[in-house]
């Protein structure tokens, strides 16, 4: 395990330029993005987004001349429709870009028939597995994090609204049919969004956490999208998500940080808090975000103090 104080802070550049929906934050220029990502608030990286060059070393150079390292980004598994062989011919490309860059993570989620980023249809009507889909799904999933183990890359499994790992049920049976090369990737929004106290889930799965996303939600937001059967991108756009810190928001990020503090966490702790960047500026809500997860990290022993 590494020192504590290797913990490092992140960024996802959905705060400035939504992938979901591109048109979200599209009048903002790259050069601003990462400008003040990483010269003017002081990240240590970034994730992934539509903007970076596909290229892994035009990705470091871009990245490294801000200050930035480029930590993870996601990638889309199929294996609802397609083998373990080809889910591994497929990652290679994206497979390449990480280890290049030194990344530790390989952020995924299966999105063979998510809706997340459909803005016609309700996040209510997401995907649903039965108990032996979920089984079988687990069982595909696990031999490709075994492959990517044994490239280097620990595979960060994102649950995610809209997608058939969302609920904190569904997240518990995930991990059952899962085995120790699935890594989690805990999201605190995503979980509360999706029906779950993120103290209880992050404490049940901390042992097979390898990746953090600080993520804040509105819950009045959150519930109207519910209640009103809106999509996940039109949630986006309400002002659903937000990042800690926020009084709007209702996560509690404190026992989140003791949890990992705790379980000896080394890994990245990442802002992917998702709005409209004409509505709330991303440079004063992700300034916001980040000292208020540095000052958490502290008080908590995540970190030096």
């Amino acid at each position: 395990m590494q020192d504590r104080p290797m913990i490092q802070f992140g960024t996802n550049p959905i705060a400035w330029a939504n992938d979901d929906d591109q048109s979200i934050g599209a009048d903002i220029p790259t050069e601003r993005i990462l400008d003040e990502a990483g010269r003017q608030i002081g990240f240590d990286g970034i994730e992934n987004g539509h903007r970076w060059p596909d290229d892994p070393v035009a990705l470091k150079q871009l990245l490294g001349g801000y200050g930035l390292t480029f930590i993870s980004g996601w990638y889309s598994t199929e294996l609802l429709v397609r083998s373990v062989e080809d889910e591994i011919a497929a990652v290679q490309p994206h497979l390449a870009k990480l280890k290049e860059n030194g990344c530790a993570v390989c952020i995924a989620c299966e999105t063979s028939n998510a809706v997340h980023s459909d803005p016609a249809v309700a996040v209510n009507d997401k995907p649903v597995l039965s108990a032996d889909e979920m089984a079988a799904f687990g069982a595909k999933l696990e031999a490709f994090a075994a492959y990517l183990q044994s490239e280097g890359v620990r595979l960060a499994y994102h649950h995610h609204m809209g997608t058939i790992v969302e609920t904190p049920d569904e997240i518990d049976a995930f991990m059952a049919a899962t085995g120790p090369a699935t890594g989690l990737l805990f999201d605190a929004g995503h979980c509360r969004f999706g029906g779950g106290d993120p103290e209880t889930v992050l404490a049940r799965h901390i042992d097979r956490v390898v990746h953090f996303h600080a993520k804040n939600v509105r819950p009045d937001v959150a519930a109207r999208v519910r209640d009103e059967n809106l999509s996940f991108i039109e949630g986006v756009l309400a002002g659903a998500f937000t990042v800690p810190g926020d009084q709007e928001g209702c996560v509690e990020f404190r026992p989140l940080l003791q949890i990992l503090s705790d379980a000896g966490y080394d890994g990245w702790i990442v802002i992917e808090a998702e709005q409209d960047p004409n509505v709330r500026n991303p440079l004063l809500y992700q300034t916001l975000g980040l000292a208020t997860l540095k000052r958490l990290a502290r008080e908590t022993g995540l970190v030096a103090g």
